[in-house]
């Protein structure tokens, strides 16, 4: 396991954002200018698993999405069959691909609901949420991945934490900024 832990490198913050999307746009824009993204890492801070419950599964609901997906199974496989065989014979192979698909997905999907006794009776999809999401770089690609940013439309930094900022348990200072401008008069 320590060699894992000496393997990571020293990351520094580039920006950060409260959604990922944000996140994911800043690492496109390095990729687009040919920055290694490879020493890059979107981290995300206090992440939690919502599950939103979308409605009441049934045994008849269950079989019919097995129906539905064995159908499209069902049909890819008449289909390969179909591209093989000559003549007419292939829209048969797709039609019976289809059907036979259809029934053994609902017998499945019945089946495969049934056997859980009840103890999930509904339909839910999953998704991250974070409070904020960081864009790490390796600390030797800070600087380039920076002035790649500013050099495509401002700052990518957005909340409390300024580019450059040192990872929490990173060891060393940010890069160095210059003092700010005196106000005119």
């Amino acid at each position: 396991m320590s060699d894992v832990m000496s393997a990571v490198p020293e990351r520094r913050l580039l920006s950060s954002f409260s959604d990922y999307a944000g996140a994911q746009a800043v690492v496109d824009r390095l990729s687009d200018a040919g920055f290694p993204v490879e020493n890059v890492a979107i981290v995300g801070h206090n992440v939690r698993i919502v599950e939103q419950v979308t409605g009441r599964m049934t045994s008849a609901r269950a079989a019919g999405y097995g129906a539905a997906s064995g159908a499209w199974f069902g049909l890819l496989i008449g289909l390969l069959f179909g591209l093989l065989s000559p003549g007419p014979v292939w829209l048969w192979l797709m039609l019976w691909g289809l059907v036979l698909g259809a029934v053994w997905g609902a017998v499945f999907g019945f089946v495969g609901h049934w056997a859980t006794r009840g103890r999930r009776d509904f339909s839910s999809v999953q998704k991250f949420e974070a409070e904020r999401w960081d864009v790490m770089v390796d600390a030797e690609h800070l600087l380039r991945a920076q002035s790649i940013l500013g050099s495509t439309g401002g700052s990518a930094a957005t909340g409390a934490r300024a580019a450059g900022a040192t990872a929490p348990g990173a060891a060393g200072p940010a890069a160095p900024t210059n003092p700010p401008a005196p106000p005119a008069s």
